[in-house]
């Protein structure tokens, strides 16, 4: 059986992908432990979004493996990834993607409702995050009469209500101005940290990024973590 070791919830190793000549990621690795935050940094089209998709089994990489606990994605089918995802991770992303057609209740209700919990449960559970992201008073309303700021709590309370082992978040401010962003990242690694849950967060923002345990930098492909280089 493939394990992680040395505690690590998520371990990636020398992951390459590339689509046609261009390679996203170059041997890029990771390691993610329980209830730690790291934020994935690095400039535009350096390979941040594809590490993220590849950690959370969206993608598959040409080469490289990912372990999660003691289950090797690169060997599971792609409705065992699936199931992972909705039962073990979180996701949350800059535009949100609430469903326009369901009330912010409904939109955080979905998961649970997918899971096979009861509506009556899977309400009360929604409602109750609601209220700790801030947003209790607007359950009823659909995403579209809602504020950015507002939308983006709604999408973490989602991602948080299955009880996720990790949440991966993709520029989860990149659409809020700096006074709505700044409470949104702090409800939710305040919430995160609370219920135990890792966080995978992408960001190119030095102000997102400080709300993290600690920073890897994405550049060509390549993953270096700031805090080894930092005491080499």
């Amino acid at each position: 059986m493939t394990t992680t070791g040395d505690g690590a919830l998520l371990h990636a190793e020398d992951l390459r992908k590339a689509y046609g000549p261009t390679p996203a990621l170059d041997g890029a690795s990771f390691t993610i432990r329980a209830g730690e935050v790291v934020a994935v940094m690095g400039p535009s089209g350096s390979g941040k979004s594809t590490l993220l998709h590849a950690l959370a089994g969206i993608i598959r990489t040409d080469s490289g493996r990912i372990v999660y606990g003691d289950r090797e994605l690169s060997a599971m089918s792609d409705s065992e990834r699936s199931a992972l995802r909705r039962s073990d991770f979180g996701f949350v992303f800059q535009f949100g993607q609430l469903v326009p057609e369901l009330t912010c209740l409904e939109n955080v209700a979905l998961p649970l409702r997918l899971g096979g919990v009861p509506r009556r449960t899977a309400t009360e559970r929604a409602g109750q995050w609601l209220d700790r992201l801030e947003v209790g008073d607007v359950a009823g309303k659909r995403p579209g009469q809602v504020s950015g700021g507002q939308g983006q709590r709604i999408a973490v309370a989602r991602a948080l209500v299955t009880t996720p082992r990790i949440i991966f978040a993709d520029e989860p401010t990149g659409a809020l101005d700096s006074l709505n962003g700044e409470r949104v990242m702090q409800l939710f690694t305040d919430a995160a940290r609370q219920s135990g849950a890792a966080v995978i967060l992408v960001t190119h923002e030095a102000r997102v990024a400080a709300y993290s345990d600690r920073e890897i930098v994405v550049r060509d492909g390549r993953t270096r973590d700031d805090r080894l280089a930092a005491q080499q």
